[in-house]
């Protein structure tokens, strides 16, 4: 297919799939290799105003977080500092079995403690603004007993990343925020992506919209995201990431030996059928990087290395998740009919 072709066919499928995902508006951006990027914005970043989304507003990522704060620890791995198969009680004394959790269990999704967001997502009514801190995150989860022995199978939550954010602070000497932005967006020229103290969240902007228990769709672009700090609360944009998941996807701050073994992916039922996770990446039929989803917003940034192609997703709701992830869907299967997205998760 030419480029006018697929652009004119993506075009087309994103104009008519906006609103069956309930989405107000959504950024998009391909880079496939000797041809021009493909950058464009569709909807509205506010429903009240009725103002466009353009490709340039700054978006919540949620979960694309967690490649992050991975690819901060990996760089302590580097260093010598840490160990892979260190005990995260060496680093953070007050973690949740301790003795027994792996920094390499933690990334990999693969530590069986409980995962304390069950208490923060989505926010009660009233503690959508509360400030949390990355310790009292880890207590709600060592109050709980484990799910099951470490490494014994996949299973996502939040608690593993949170850790892994404190034993960045913890061995780095650095507020996590400072860690990544001297030693990851700085060096890789990302001028506009940062992890908020709380409520930050710079402009222009997109309005996030979400569902509340009650049924009312609100706004949440004002909320206070401490609560996903390590795991998802850091803020990005198109560009930003069209330069992000390339690099992490393809190991641009590691050492060839650590970045494979970030790479050793092991099946992740519940992140899409056939899908696998490494160390805070996923790989969903050759395509490499992470998603997001949190009060607002989703996130999709992926590399694609057979093809050398990148495709980044930003939309400001996620009131039908699913959705969401079928609209994702429809447009990765026109950059890459070769590697077709995955069906999702079924469980």
């Amino acid at each position: 297919m030419s480029l006018a072709g697929w652009e004119a066919e993506l075009n087309q499928t994103i104009s008519a799939g906006i609103g069956e995902a309930s989405i107000p508006g959504v950024i998009v951006g391909v880079s496939k290799p000797d041809q021009a990027p493909y950058v464009r914005a569709f909807g509205v970043r506010d429903t009240g105003t009725g103002e466009a989304m353009t490709p340039d507003l700054s978006m919540r990522i949620g979960s694309v977080t967690k490649s992050f704060t991975t690819t901060a620890v990996l760089q302590l791995v580097d260093q010598g500092r840490i160990g892979l198969d260190d005990p995260i009680g060496r680093y953070v004394p007050d973690a949740p079995n301790g003795d027994q959790v792996t920094i390499r269990e933690l990334a990999a999704m693969r530590s069986g403690l409980y995962d304390y967001s069950v208490h923060t997502y989505p926010p009660a009514p009233g503690d959508e603004y509360r400030q949390y801190r990355p310790e009292e995150l880890v207590q709600m989860a060592a109050s709980h007993p484990p799910r099951f022995p470490p490494n014994d199978r996949f299973d996502y939550n939040n608690t593993n990343t949170v850790l892994l954010g404190l034993v960045v602070e913890n061995v780095s000497d650095q507020p996590l925020r400072d860690y990544i932005r001297d030693h990851i967006t700085q060096p890789l020229d990302m001028q506009n992506t940062l992890l908020p103290d709380g409520t930050e969240f710079p402009s222009p902007r997109a309005q996030g919209y979400t569902r509340r228990p009650d049924g009312q769709i609100v706004d949440a672009a004002g909320w206070n995201t401490s609560w996903g700090w390590a795991a998802g609360a850091m803020v990005s944009t198109l560009d930003d990431l069209r330069i992000w998941a390339p690099s992490v996807a393809m190991g641009a701050l590691l050492s060839p030996g650590t970045h494979a073994e970030r790479c050793k992916f092991l099946l992740a039922p519940s992140e899409g059928e056939g899908a696998l996770y490494g160390l805070g990446l996923e790989y969903q039929n050759g395509w490499i990087g992470h998603n997001g989803n949190l009060d607002g917003y989703q996130s999709y940034a992926y590399y694609l290395p057979p093809e050398d192609t990148t495709l980044i997703m930003l939309v400001n709701s996620n009131v039908e998740v699913l959705g969401v992830w079928n609209f994702f869907t429809r447009i990765a299967n026109i950059v890459s009919p070769a590697h077709t997205w995955p069906l999702p998760p079924s469980e």
